[in-house]
């Protein structure tokens, strides 16, 4: 779906600040926290990596301005717990409101502050007995559709051509897999393409790599 999250190639969002070296994974400690319950959320709502990556993708696009990088992903915990039927609709609502009127004092960290690991599972490599549909130097052109649920294939090279870099190993289609309609295994390409063929011949001369999977591709003249 074309939501809010396929910001990538779109312009008026200001510069890209680098991080800096000594920069700590979470600048406050309510983050690492969030990401923990995230974690969570994705085994008790029986959801995958995909199925989050659609629940961000649905979010309020206000919200997901406005409540930055780990806000989005509790507000995509929530939304997974109600669709898992782990909490009702309005529940964390009114349990805000319970401890606004009676706060309660944090426990400290047991675990001494490590991070949460993501949930172990098989990943998403697969071997495909299919021979790959495009090969290294070939040019091929990422399909202009626009998907009505999750999917990987940014819109800023939608329509667009580029050669073809590198074939990667076969892994879980994301647009079949966030839907619960199989892995779908395929092969993944890294296309190149040309800045001037993104974003027309006024654009810097650079280019820009992106892993893209079979389906997303056809051949290009």
């Amino acid at each position: 779906m074309d939501g809010i999250a396929d910001m990538g190639g779109t312009s008026g969002w200001g510069p890209v600040h680098p991080p800096r070296a000594d920069e700590p994974v979470f600048a406050e400690p309510w983050q690492g926290r969030a990401t923990a319950l995230t974690i969570l959320a994705v085994r008790l709502s029986g959801r995958n990596l995909d199925a989050f990556r659609h629940a961000l993708e649905r979010l309020d696009p206000a919200d997901y301005l406005q409540q930055g990088y780990f806000g989005r992903w509790l507000n995509a915990a929530e939304l997974m717990l109600v669709e898992g039927a782990v909490l009702a609709p309005g529940e964390l609502e009114a349990r805000v409101r319970d401890l606004l009127e009676t706060p309660v004092t944090a426990a400290p960290n047991p675990s001494g502050g490590d991070l949460p690991a993501w949930p172990a599972g098989p990943g998403s490599l697969r071997t495909v007995d299919a021979a790959p549909a495009f090969t290294v130097g070939q040019r091929v052109r990422a399909k202009d559709i626009s998907p009505p649920g999750h999917t990987r294939l940014p819109g800023y090279v939608r329509g667009h051509a580029g050669i073809v870099e590198v074939v990667q190993p076969a892994a879980v289609f994301p647009d079949t897999h966030a839907h619960f309609l199989g892995e779908h295994p395929q092969h993944v390409y890294s296309v190149r393409f040309a800045s001037h063929e993104l974003w027309g011949q006024d654009a810097e001369r650079f280019a820009v790599t992106v892993e893209l999977f079979e389906d997303y591709l056809e051949t290009s003249q």
